[in-house]
């Protein structure tokens, strides 16, 4: 195989092991994140890897990234949008920055790369788009309506999209996980046992409960769905959201 892989948010979590999985599947891969010195570090265990910093949210620095890319690489096949994070408050208690800060890296972070990628991907005829979203976009959750309403936003641009370019070659995807074991869950168990007064282990149990398997979901799970997207064989599937939650949604 001699395909190019572009993963946001590379440095932990989904995006860290999607590019794992992408680099032992015989992808070359590029991790772009804020923090060039975690994308280093985590770099050593991806053979070949290469590190881009990039902030997704800074429209003029995404083509410049996406230029030194594939000047370095080679043409971008594959762009995985994984780059996020989440603000957690009340709705009334939810200023005008913090839902910026949530559309901005969810939604328009994922349109500039986009926007970056895809006319080369159009002009080779093959391309993949592959959009982490969450089941955050599917259904509602307390305390997370900046969250949830850009998760929204980014599946319903991947709809959009995968219709403009069915005809090009180029598919566009959502995944969408439910909890998954990531610093960000390890972040929200810490706060939910300090809040409560409880037991990390309980904390942790109330996450795993909303998935009916009583667990959460691993990033190698998300990781697996997103490599079956970029395949030649998923080639006919284009414009879903595909939920790993273990039954949580349909």
């Amino acid at each position: 195989m001699d395909r190019h892989a572009f993963v946001t948010g590379g440095g932990s979590g989904i995006g860290l092991a999607t590019a794992k999985a992408l680099a032992a599947a015989g992808w070359r891969v590029t991790i772009a994140g804020r923090t060039e010195a975690r994308l280093r570090d985590v770099a050593k265990a991806i053979p070949g890897a290469r590190i881009q910093p990039l902030d997704v949210t800074d429209a003029e620095a995404v083509p410049e990234a996406f230029r030194e890319t594939v000047a370095a690489a080679g043409p971008i096949s594959l762009l995985v949008n994984n780059a996020g994070s989440v603000i957690a408050a009340p709705f009334e208690k939810t200023s005008a920055e913090q839902w910026d800060a949530m559309l901005d890296v969810h939604v328009l972070g994922a349109v500039h790369c986009i926007q970056a990628a895809l006319p080369q991907m159009k002009a080779n005829g093959w391309g993949r788009i592959v959009n982490i979203a969450s089941t955050a976009g599917l259904v509602g959750y307390r305390n997370l309506s900046a969250y949830v309403a850009a998760k929204h936003a980014l599946i319903g641009m991947t709809k959009a999209l995968a219709l403009e370019v069915a005809k090009t070659g180029i598919t566009v995807n959502a995944v969408c996980p439910g909890y998954v074991d990531t610093e960000i869950i390890s972040s929200a168990v810490a706060k939910l046992a300090e809040r409560r007064q409880q037991s990390t282990k309980d904390a942790r149990a109330t996450f795993a409960a909303v998935n009916p398997q009583g667990r959460l979901v691993k990033p190698e799970e998300v990781a697996a769905a997103v490599l079956w997207l970029a395949s030649d064989e998923a080639a006919a599937v284009n414009g879903i959201a595909l939920p790993v939650a273990g039954g949580e949604v349909s």
